[in-house]
């Protein structure tokens, strides 16, 4: 399937984004089938850690896409960390294939699967599932985006169910934080804020709480890679919230010289709180 996003046809974007869903469905079907508890865990050159689970969905996810999307590269986390490309075209994959792999190691259920089309330097289409939380979110900018159940047994989809971003409300923000990579400079910035109560999370499922109304903010003023972030902020903008980096300006995604590494973002679910609380 030829993907057209950078040429408007909802219909095929639409197909795609079911069959991106499905992929993203049977990787996360992948990584329960293993025992975190069971797996040797290695730690990268990153210090990050990997398992044979974040290696099984990179394996699917990269031969399904080679069948949907021939041609279009794909930027995918432990394939990065041997070798990167040196340049990219304007339309191109950026995968994590277990996000919140240090969630997932203790039995914590925040980690995800993303996958997300990036056209132009912008996530236009993202899929994240979250097995462990029964939930998957997907969204396709200018189109909207949607939360869909996962079954315990089998994660097998359920009916999409349309989500939005709320306005911040008067009494206080949500604000969604990282659980294992919170930093002075975020934790400075939320001090600043009107904000009532801090959702603790792991992986990119603290894009999607905002993406659904559940939280309105997310900051991470600390350098995170690409592939962590473009397919929730994909789910997040097509659900009405906007991402920005730490000039207040848009982020920008195949940055192949800075090794698709971003200095710092805030995820809104309100433009307009975005625009008042500037880092």
């Amino acid at each position: 399937m030829v993907p057209t996003v950078s040429r408007p046809n909802p219909a095929a974007d639409a197909r795609l984004l079911d069959e991106l869903t499905a992929v993203a469905v049977r990787a996360a079907a992948a990584v329960t089938a293993l025992a975190p508890h069971e797996l040797a865990v290695r730690t990268k050159s990153d210090h990050s850690p990997v398992t044979a689970a974040d290696e099984a969905a990179e394996a699917l996810i990269l031969e399904s896409l080679a069948r949907l999307l021939p041609g279009v590269p794909v930027v995918s986390e432990e394939a990065a960390a041997g070798a990167r490309p040196a340049a990219l075209p304007s339309l191109f994959v950026l995968v994590d294939p277990l996000d919140g792999t240090r969630e997932f190691i203790a039995g914590r259920p925040e980690f995800t699967v993303n996958i997300a089309l990036v056209a132009d330097a912008s996530p236009v289409m993202g899929v994240v599932a979250a097995p462990g939380l029964r939930r998957l979110w997907r969204g396709l900018v200018g189109h909207g985006a949607e939360r869909i159940a996962l079954a315990a047994e089998a994660p097998a989809p359920g009916a999409p169910t349309g989500i939005r971003t709320r306005s911040a409300p008067p009494a206080g923000l949500v604000a969604a934080i990282s659980r294992s990579h919170p930093d002075a400079a975020t934790l400075s910035f939320l001090d600043r804020l009107p904000v009532a109560e801090r959702t603790v999370l792991g992986s990119s499922a603290k894009f999607c709480r905002v993406a659904e109304g559940a939280a309105d903010v997310y900051p991470r003023l600390s350098p995170i890679s690409e592939w962590d972030i473009a397919a929730g902020h994909a789910v997040l903008a097509a659900a009405g919230g906007t991402v920005v980096g730490a000039d207040g300006g848009p982020l920008a995604y195949g940055r192949v010289q800075q090794e698709f590494r971003v200095p710092a973002f805030v995820a809104w679910g309100d433009a307009e709180a975005a625009r008042r609380y500037r880092v």
